[in-house]
């Protein structure tokens, strides 16, 4: 009667269900747990290589931005230049004839804006073209399946249209900053 109150000392219910919850843990140790651990390192690489490709996507973005900065600061360049040399003929022109000078000049300012205009025009062209192909690159590495250029014409149109706004409000603030 001494041993059956005593509660530290076990019987034969506390054997059995020692052995149930080993075989319990060894089961789940054996037959749950490496799957889980599998679907759980599938994630993690998942997780990695889009990680990866969303860097390189953004590589790719400041590539564009740099290669659409760097034609729109060449065409700048140009168009300053045309104009420089529009005024020094103009300059020339205006020295020797006069009163027909003055409307040379006319002539050769309206030729260097249309001419600068035109540069622009060609650089944005440029760079919305480029841009469109790099939008299109970096959503098939994005999604990870080819996209058919025709099919989503509708997202290239819509990124390049935004680079045209961009790039008409950069004009229209340059513009408005000459005297």
């Amino acid at each position: 009667m001494l041993t059956s109150s005593i509660f530290l000392l076990p019987n034969g219910t506390f054997f059995v269900e020692l052995a149930i919850f080993l075989v319990i843990i060894w089961l789940i140790g054996k037959y749950i747990l490496p799957p889980v651990n599998t679907a759980m390192e599938q994630r993690q690489e998942h997780i990695r290589s889009s990680l990866e490709a969303a860097d390189a996507a953004r590589a790719d973005a400041a590539a564009a931005d740099d290669e659409r900065r760097a034609a729109l600061d060449e065409a700048r360049k140009q168009a300053r230049e045309i104009v420089a040399q529009a005024n020094r003929t103009a300059d020339q022109v205006k020295a020797e004839m006069g009163g027909r000078g003055q409307a040379e000049f006319d002539r050769i300012l309206a030729n260097a804006e249309a001419e600068v205009e035109l540069a622009r025009r060609r650089a944005l062209e440029q760079a919305s073209t480029r841009m469109g192909e790099l939008v299109l690159d970096v959503v098939e590495r994005i999604i990870g399946r080819e996209v058919d250029a025709a099919t989503h014409r509708d997202l290239i149109d819509e990124a390049v249209a935004a680079l045209n706004a961009t790039g008409a409000a950069a004009t229209a603030g340059s513009a408005g900053a000459r005297p």
